[in-house]
């Protein structure tokens, strides 16, 4: 681990830029676009490129490299290399006069396969309650943490059957992110966003094992997964009213310790409105997906959908009950002010669900923008956009114009991007790896409703954005490419004493504000937004995992491999 830690303090405090050819680290499908990224100053005499063959070195494409154009976000000229023609499968590298040969990179009709389970797998590493043994986690395998049968009613939480200090059980769920609580919010977008992907692309999943306990139970494994969290989420309801607590936590944050030597008391704590709808909108889609396994799993269908219409009556009798957070607790707060987004989810997955006109928000007021974890209103687009073919013809119109409006504008940035990525200054704040990819997910629904090469070609070049395509020449998903991150802000991976970090993981990525400068010690190379970036455990600001970034990891990745021309 030391030999890690000093890895990694090194690269820290490197060049603020890989003066080296961008590309995808994993590499592409035959029929991708593919697009590198060269920097123009280091390239200054060269005019073409050429793709060779990692093994041999023979050359099997050339081309012309595009004109230099500046890319603000990391002060930076490029030029850029456009070898789609390539599709045998194969081992490349792509090589331009004055600079290293690129990372080597694949061409294979399961490019992002591997990626994928991993991502999915990744949940499987977040486990609370249960040991990961080494039959499923190899080298990870840990010891239980966090039974959570036995958690105390805080006081912001208190209610007539349940005063604080009453002890509930809610155990199972994922750790949230590099610590180890749980929190619903962040649950919410996570678990939509886990089953969208297999709603969308079931074909994906059917016959993946990912070695997890419940591998060959009947269900398909990712379901399996989403369901250890969901099952948290669902004791997470107040029986008597209906009600969801916001988050089970410590008081305070955990050191760089495992989940076993984590023994703080454990809270649920304050019911929300935000957490509520966020778990009746979860429930309803759920209910949805299981309806399909009701002889594995017999009655939880019925059960998801009733917990869900109770906790959208709940959140109806409370609609501003907006989180606050209470002065002994010191843990991540996912607070939301602004409900309505919350409501119009939750109402599009009960409607969809039941066909109760109650719960259909008014599709002409609802907005529309990319979705994070304090704005969901893009999910509801997302489930009336794989539901369109049963909305009202006047509905459906809504559902097609908002989406392609909002893709157009995404396709609209990609196009005009010297670096062709559609990413400005000021969208690389906290965890922008998740937002380059919820922008790839709002992309791809606009591709489902209406296939247009460009609108795929864009939410390529942001998927091939965190795998390395990008000024730090950095792969932004643990364990792969050939610049992953090495020390992320996840406990497990620090404390575990295993020199690899836990694979799978999306890293936040960079982060202008830098908010974790002061506890580092070790500098950010760079202020520029697209090169702030730390690969430190100290950088809980740019690289620490967290449970709602990898879900649209795994559904673009899923959606590329599903989608993508032969």
């Amino acid at each position: 681990m030391m030999r890690r830690l000093l890895l990694s303090m090194a690269l820290a405090a490197g060049a603020a830029h890989a003066d080296g050819i961008a590309v995808n680290q994993i590499g592409y499908l035959p029929g991708a676009t593919k697009v590198a990224a060269v920097p123009a100053a280091e390239a200054a005499g060269a005019t073409a490129f050429a793709v060779v063959d990692a093994a041999t070195g023979r050359t099997v494409l050339r081309g012309s490299l595009g004109a230099a154009a500046r890319w603000e976000p990391a002060a930076q000229d490029v030029r850029l290399a456009d070898f789609s023609a390539l599709k045998a499968p194969g081992h490349y590298r792509l090589q331009v006069e004055g600079l290293p040969d690129s990372p080597a990179f694949a061409v294979a009709a399961d490019a992002y396969a591997a990626v994928n389970a991993a991502a999915i797998k990744a949940y499987y590493f977040n486990r609370a309650s249960t040991p990961l043994l080494a039959a499923h986690a190899g080298r990870w395998a840990r010891p239980a943490g966090h039974a959570d049968d036995h958690v105390l009613v805080h006081a912001s939480a208190a209610s007539a059957s349940r005063p604080e200090g009453t002890v509930i059980s809610a155990p199972k769920g994922w750790y949230d992110a590099g610590d180890y609580n749980k929190y619903i919010v962040n649950s919410g977008i996570t678990v939509y966003t886990l089953l969208a992907a297999w709603e969308h692309f079931p074909a994906v999943f059917k016959a993946q094992k990912l070695g997890i306990p419940e591998s060959g139970n009947g269900l398909p494994d990712l379901l399996n997964e989403a369901l250890w969290n969901l099952e948290w989420m669902l004791a997470m309801q107040d029986p008597a009213d209906g009600g969801v607590y916001h988050k089970l936590t410590n008081k305070g944050f955990d050191g760089i310790v495992m989940p076993a030597d984590a023994r703080a008391e454990r809270y649920v704590v304050q019911k929300s409105t935000a957490a509520t709808l966020d778990f009746a909108a979860v429930m309803a889609q759920a209910s949805r997906v299981f309806a399909a396994f009701e002889k594995q799993r017999p009655g939880l269908s019925a059960r998801m959908l009733a917990a869900s219409r109770r906790a959208w009556d709940w959140a109806q009798a409370h609609p501003k009950d907006i989180y606050k957070q209470p002065a002994d607790v010191h843990t991540g707060g996912y607070d939301d002010s602004q409900l309505d987004d919350e409501f119009a989810w939750a109402g599009a997955e009960l409607w969809v669900a039941t066909r109760d006109a109650r719960y259909r928000p008014d599709l002409a007021k609802l907005a529309i923008s990319v979705p994070n974890w304090g704005d969901v209103k893009g999910l509801a687009w997302v489930t009336l956009a794989q539901r369109r073919a049963q909305l009202p013809a006047a509905d459906a119109a809504i559902v097609k114009s908002r989406l392609q409006s909002l893709a157009g504008e995404l396709t609209t940035a990609w196009r005009g991007s010297a670096y062709r990525v559609g990413m400005r200054a000021q969208d690389y704040d906290w965890g922008s790896s998740s937002g380059v990819l919820n922008r790839a997910l709002v992309l791809i629904q606009a591709y489902r409703l209406q296939p247009q090469p460009d609108t795929l070609a864009a939410a390529q070049a942001l998927f091939d954005h965190v795998l390395g395509r990008n000024p730090l020449g950095q792969s932004m998903v643990t364990g792969f490419g050939a610049k992953p991150p090495l020390h992320p802000h996840h406990r497990p991976s620090e404390a575990d004493g295993v020199d690899a970090p836990v694979p799978g993981f999306l890293v936040g990525g960079p982060n202008a504000g830098q908010q974790d400068q002061k506890d580092c010690p070790v500098p950010y190379a760079s202020s520029l937004p697209a090169l702030s970036y730390l690969d430190h455990v100290c950088s809980y600001a740019s690289n620490e995992v967290a449970i709602n970034w990898n879900a649209p990891l795994v559904y673009v990745s899923a959606a590329l491999q599903a989608l993508t021309p032969r």
